[in-house]
């Protein structure tokens, strides 16, 4: 329910902007959205690496470990969120230069840009708070730090949208104010569940916090994270701007429908998120049969969740469509081409479960590989296939693409399975 909350904040978003302006705007906000994935989740390591390190400390039954790798995640995402305020020009133009754009959509980003930059500090702390919750297992406490951020930004898109007729400068205020007052709260419920004052262990641990050892540790796990996620986020990427060479429609169609799939993946995300925690953990205990156990429940609840959303987009997509966008040509595209949204969400969970049990085992060499591999292949697909069909067949390698990270990553389990029998690399017994 948290993770599914997420994806709701871009369904706002594009309705708002759907209704009350045109595809130029439309295509602003996904382009604008795009740089932020990009830019954000290339540091993505914050949550992830946070939540695996965690979890195994709490498997390990080792509070001081959790404490000391929340921390030093917590001042890492502050600090990189510092320097990413400082390089907003120099970021938002390589951006635009990497985009297939018009020069009208391109000048609404700028405006979007430079608004909610002003949020990284805020977002970036915010994964390591999201990823201790996580390796916690305080899922209650995570829908409800979730449900804050996004219920407050849609509210203030909306408002100012709607009342205030801001436009898309009124979408990244909203967004901005929603991440620093969403820092707040999931700072204070972090600190509470782990039962410590951030200020005084950081005088008490300081030396600790900053030990050689963990933290090279820490960098090297999170180096090779930062790659899979950027070669993940470039399949993705790479899908959008594609897309923007078959014109401002189809940018704008396609990005409707991605609304369904993202909305979908937050959700299937959710069981994944758990299988990093319940991974982590049974690491942690060196319990085979429980791993073994708890993948296998789990992943039978996200196939089934992911063929039930499937037949959900499938049945209610136009309709859904017409709501979103009162553009008749994005309506007429989005409506051609929502049978690839419906089968990529239908086949997507596999790959969204290896990518949990892989965090939480903090294996995180395999993961980069696997991204690596699947997105030089996915390229390969797209520029045959779209020489012979245009958008459809950008959207069938998409589908492609998630079909084939699931299966690089499988290849990848038998070496994780030995975890149980030998010390890992990446465990942080050996950090």
């Amino acid at each position: 329910m948290a993770n599914a909350s997420v994806p709701l904040l871009g369904l706002a978003d594009t309705a708002a902007i759907g209704r009350t302006a045109t595809a130029r705007e439309l295509g602003a906000i996904a382009l604008g959205a795009l740089v932020f994935s990009f830019v954000y989740w290339s540091f993505g390591f914050l949550r992830m690496g946070t939540t695996g390190f965690i979890a195994q400390a709490a498997g390990a039954r080792d509070d001081q470990e959790a404490r000391l790798a929340l921390t030093r995640a917590l001042l890492l995402g502050l600090g990189i969120g510092v320097v990413l305020v400082l390089f907003q020009s120099g970021i938002c133009w390589a951006a635009l230069r990497l985009l297939s754009a018009s020069d009208e959509v391109s000048e609404l980003v700028k405006r979007y840009f430079f608004i909610r930059i002003w949020g990284a500090p805020a977002t970036l702390a915010t994964f390591a708070l999201l990823g201790a919750l996580i390796g916690l297992g305080h899922t209650r406490k995570l829908l409800i730090t979730q449900l804050f951020l996004n219920g407050v930004n849609v509210c203030l898109n909306l408002f100012f949208v709607f009342e205030l007729k801001m436009g898309v400068e009124g979408i990244a205020l909203g967004t901005l104010i929603a991440e620093w007052a969403a820092f707040g709260l999931a700072l204070w419920l972090v600190l509470r569940s782990l039962h410590f004052n951030l200020f005084r262990f950081l005088r008490k641990s300081r030396a600790d916090v900053l030990r050689k050892g963990p933290l090279l540790g820490m960098l090297k796990t999170n180096s090779d994270i930062m790659i899979r996620t950027l070669a993940l986020l470039g399949g993705f990427a790479w899908f959008t701007n594609q897309g923007a060479k078959f014109g401002d429609a189809t940018l704008a169609a396609n990005h409707v429908l991605l609304q369904f799939v993202s909305l979908s993946a937050f959700f299937l995300d959710g069981f994944a998120y758990v299988v990093e925690m319940l991974t982590g953990r049974a690491l942690g205990a060196k319990d085979r049969s429980r791993f073994i156990r708890d993948v296998k429940n789990a992943t039978q609840l996200a196939g089934g969740t992911a063929l039930l959303l499937a037949l959900m987009v499938w049945t209610f997509g136009r309709p859904a469509i017409s709501f979103l966008t009162r553009d008749a040509g994005v309506q007429e595209i989005a409506g051609q081409h929502l049978s690839y949204a419906a089968i990529y969400i239908a086949i997507s969970f596999f790959a969204f479960q290896l990518d949990g049990v892989f965090i939480g085992a903090i294996r995180s060499r395999e993961m980069r590989n696997a991204s690596i591999a699947s997105l030089l292949l996915f390229i390969g697909l797209e520029i045959v296939l779209t020489s012979w069909t245009h958008n459809n067949g950008l959207w069938l390698a998409f589908i492609a693409y998630v079909f084939i990270r699931g299966i690089t990553l499988y290849l990848y389990l038998p070496r994780l399975m030995e975890s149980f029998r030998k010390p890992s690399e990446n465990t942080i017994s050996s950090s």
